[in-house]
């Protein structure tokens, strides 16, 4: 039986043999993990009782996971919708066709066009998914993935709203970001290797004889199920970085420099605040300066808890490790450089 993948060319078009519709696919391990959770605290609760629910810690701990995945969840739900969409009623040779042809172009062009998706970083992963799967060169589908939870209409209105009278930070984080987007394309052009890649696990596009509402469904479904679990795991991790981490410690690091760039980074990671609120966590963080603010800006779209998580859910764990590592250095230089000479 041909793979679903090999029915595209290499030159974007499509081969004329249709592919069956996938099956029933495996349940993904995070929905798995979640279950098994869950058990676990319905046991602990018969054994134990119900008291400790109500104490301060569990009670905040709960409220910001509840938090990050309620803020999160829309957006998750427009990227795969959108996914699903590009997947089902989008000609497979049509993006192709758009960027341009020589792939260290494609990217600064695919960077730039992260401006039109109005979401977060949620969004944007299964939608690279899908743009790699049609037949766009992974490089430039990176660029957009990183650009887009950073550089969009609502994300730069939140900026300029959280930073009255400082058009510089809004510029900043625009530049920065673009910057450190394409810069990350040009490097998986240089470096990146497709075996860090996991293999698609559904078929790419349209398919002759195949109806176009019921492919939608199921690349909905598949992309849903597997962005959704490993969002939760995600905010489940940074709301209990908020509730261990004591608040003295912001004060620490504040007062050098350098330490409060590198702080402010790790912060935005573990944090994993949507890009359309974020600004508005680093307009608080007054005790720290403005080029560590803008850290926290640049890095927090592109590397946080649920967004590795998705990416090793979506493109595999070798492809996380190495590209949100990367992906970490370049913006922290890049916020520096630029905030630099901005701020």
């Amino acid at each position: 039986m041909p793979k679903a993948d090999e029915m595209l060319d290499v030159g974007g078009g499509v081969a004329t043999a249709p592919a069956p519709l996938p099956g029933p696919r495996a349940v993904p391990w995070p929905w798995i993990v979640g279950v098994v959770t869950a058990a676990g605290l319905a046991s602990a609760l018969v054994f134990t009782g119900t008291q400790w629910l109500n104490g301060p810690a569990v009670s905040a701990w709960r409220t910001v996971c509840l938090a990050i995945t309620v803020q999160a969840l829309p957006f998750l739900l427009l990227g795969t919708v959108l996914s699903g969409a590009i997947n089902a009623f989008v000609p497979a040779n049509l993006f192709t066709k758009i960027l341009p042809r020589r792939p260290a172009l494609a990217v600064p062009v695919a960077g730039a066009a992260g401006v039109v998706l109005p979401g977060c970083e949620c969004a944007s992963v299964p939608v690279a998914n899908s743009l790699i799967r049609r037949g766009v060169t992974p490089a430039a589908a990176f660029a957009f993935l990183l650009s887009a939870p950073a550089i969009n209409p609502v994300v730069l209105t939140a900026t300029a709203v959280a930073f009255p009278g400082s058009p510089a930070m809004v510029v900043g984080r625009l530049l920065a970001s673009l910057t450190t987007a394409a810069a990350m394309g040009w490097l998986w052009l240089w470096l990146g290797r497709d075996e860090w890649l996991r293999p698609t696990v559904r078929h790419t596009g349209h398919q002759p004889g195949h109806q176009r509402w019921t492919e939608f469904r199921r690349g909905f479904q598949h992309d849903f199920l597997h962005a959704g679990g490993f969002l939760v795991l995600g905010a489940m991790a940074a709301a209990t970085f908020n509730v261990t981490v004591p608040r003295s410690v912001l004060d620490t690091f504040s007062g050098s420099p350098w330490l409060s760039v590198l702080f402010l980074t790790a912060l935005a990671v573990l944090l994993a605040v949507c890009s359309e609120a974020d600004a508005f966590v680093a307009a608080s963080l007054t005790g720290f300066s403005p080029i560590a603010r803008l850290a926290f800006l640049v890095v927090g779209p592109m590397v946080d808890l649920k967004l590795i998580a998705l990416q090793a859910g979506t493109f595999g764990r070798a492809f996380a490790l190495r590209f949100s590592t990367a992906t970490t250095v370049v913006a922290v230089a890049t916020s520096v450089l630029i905030g630099g000479a901005l701020l």
